[in-house]
């Protein structure tokens, strides 16, 4: 054993065990698979003349006095993506496609600052060193004008070039926070023992560098909101639910966090289970996790965990827990747009009991954060929630 067990009984566990037993036999079926054609891991030789390519053809569309354009697949437009439940949400093979033109006045200063970000990969990847988006932005602050801008010209570059980011020498800086029973040795040879620190461990900025994973965990639990998180360390969870992992995004997860949920699955095939707001962007996060989002759709294999079930804060547990009205809080329009939209998303046909769920916030035209637990008592949470929903197999 890696960890001495210090939680509940095994059998409460039954459930749980179940449900990695069905999950098994899915992963034994197939289900889930890399398709063809996705975007893969590229070595570096390879992302070289892939640039080079590009800006070869630039000055061939200039010696035919032609105009030079960045040609991108066009990831905003719901036609473009397709879903398929193994995977999440992919670009269709046939996307439509968007140009960068250099002699648009709507596109000029994109394409410039497309052709400042390619020649700063390049040079990184020729000295086979790293930087992270935020070193990119320093680097000439006054030229990208906003961290934003760099963030989504580094996706775009991606998209364009058919690489993960990490093939572009550009890493991001991880906001996660991961703890339990998990021990693993990073790309430098530093071994990091989660279970044995006093605070939570920040998630790692190479992923991909992780390495000699271990764990006894019977279940993952994704944890929408830090200060939930941090509450549930406080009431020693990860002790009391012994042995298990649990892991905060802080909110919408980074790219760091997003793999390191799905390295953890494709590592250890354990349930994944989340804990968000019952609101509009707490399940809208909760999808980000499960089936990927529509701007990294072409990146969808490497992030996604479509077999991630929703533990709660369910709307229906409102009703059940009596919780009052007054430890609730109206649907703004915001939220109502938010709740319609994610309603329409070709996901939701293969989650009735979401679907169900989330009819049922619309009707109530109420939401709830997680604290509202705290009108039962302030640990309602970690002692009596979370356990009885892990042990009856409380998720949809």
């Amino acid at each position: 054993m890696a960890f001495a067990p210090m939680g509940p009984e095994p059998s409460f566990f039954d459930a749980l065990d179940r449900h990695r037993a069905s999950l098994l036999a899915m992963v034994k079926r197939g289900a889930g698979g890399t398709p063809a054609g996705v975007t893969r891991v590229a070595s570096s030789s390879e992302v070289l003349t892939s640039i080079e390519n590009i800006i070869q053809d630039i000055v061939k569309s200039l010696a035919r006095n032609e105009v030079p354009a960045f040609t991108i697949d066009n990831r905003s437009r719901w036609e473009n993506i397709m879903f398929e439940d193994s995977v999440g949400l992919q670009v269709i093979p046939q996307c439509t496609t968007r140009k960068i033109k250099s002699d648009s006045p709507k596109s000029i200063k994109k394409f410039a600052l497309i052709l400042k970000i390619l020649s700063m990969i390049y040079k990184l990847i020729q000295s086979n060193t790293y930087a992270t988006k935020r070193d990119i932005y320093y680097m000439d602050s006054q030229l990208f004008g906003n961290q934003a801008t760099v963030d989504s010209i580094v996706d775009d570059i991606s998209c364009m070039l058919k690489v993960p980011r990490r093939s572009l020498h550009v890493l991001s800086t991880s906001k996660g926070l991961i703890a339990g029973n998990l021990r693993y040795m990073e790309e430098d040879g530093t071994r990091v023992q989660c279970a044995w620190s006093a605070s939570a461990t920040a998630v790692p900025s190479n992923i991909q560098g992780m390495q000699n994973l271990i764990t006894d965990a019977k279940f993952l639990l994704i944890v929408e909101k830090d200060a939930t998180f941090q509450r549930l360390l406080d009431d020693n969870f990860c002790s009391r639910m012994s042995p298990c992992i649990m892991v905060t995004g802080k909110g919408i997860p980074d790219l760091n966090t997003r793999l390191l949920v799905k390295k953890l699955w494709d590592t250890f095939h354990i349930p994944v289970f989340t804990l968000v707001d019952a609101d509009p962007y707490g399940i809208e996060i909760m999808c980000i996790y499960k089936y990927g989002s529509m701007a990294m759709s072409f990146e969808a294999h490497s992030l996604t965990v479509p077999t991630i079930r929703w533990l709660g804060l369910l709307p229906s547990d409102i009703k059940r827990l009596n919780i009052p009205k007054d430890s609730l809080i109206p649907l703004t329009k915001r939220d109502q747009m938010k709740l319609d939209s994610i309603l329409r998303r070709p996901y939701i046909t293969y989650q009735p009991f979401w679907k169900k769920e989330m009819e049922i916030m619309a009707d109530s035209k109420m939401k709830a954060e997680i604290q509202a637990l705290t009108f039962l008592s302030s640990d309602y949470l970690s002692r009596v929630y979370l356990p009885n929903k892990l042990r009856f197999g409380g998720w949809i």
